[in-house]
């Protein structure tokens, strides 16, 4: 079982990873440094929003507006960062 809390901590590292990309990729789009016509940024856009975007949308949602700045990837970062240094190990605990 120690195992699969190890696997669910790298699977949920490497979202944060997915997320860091997401938002890169978007500041990239917004200030014209990517063309979203070029096929294969247009598929990695796609992909990256496809995954994200579930996750990202109902914390959008309860977040009030600030003015064009995008915090919920952080808050998901740090929801991530929580399960990882908290609840994760105290399962590991529980189990041993």
């Amino acid at each position: 079982m120690i195992e699969f809390l190890g696997f669910i901590s790298t699977l949920l590292t490497l979202y944060v990873y997915i997320l860091i990309a997401s938002a890169v990729l978007s500041w990239l789009i917004a200030f014209n440094v990517v063309n979203t016509r070029n096929q294969a940024v247009s598929v990695i856009g796609e992909f990256l929003y496809r995954i994200t975007e579930p996750v990202l949308r109902p914390i959008r949602r309860v977040m009030p507006d600030l003015g064009g700045i995008d915090i919920s990837p952080v808050i998901v970062i740090l929801v991530i960062f929580f399960i990882q240094s908290v609840i994760l190990p105290n399962l590991a605990r529980a189990l041993v």
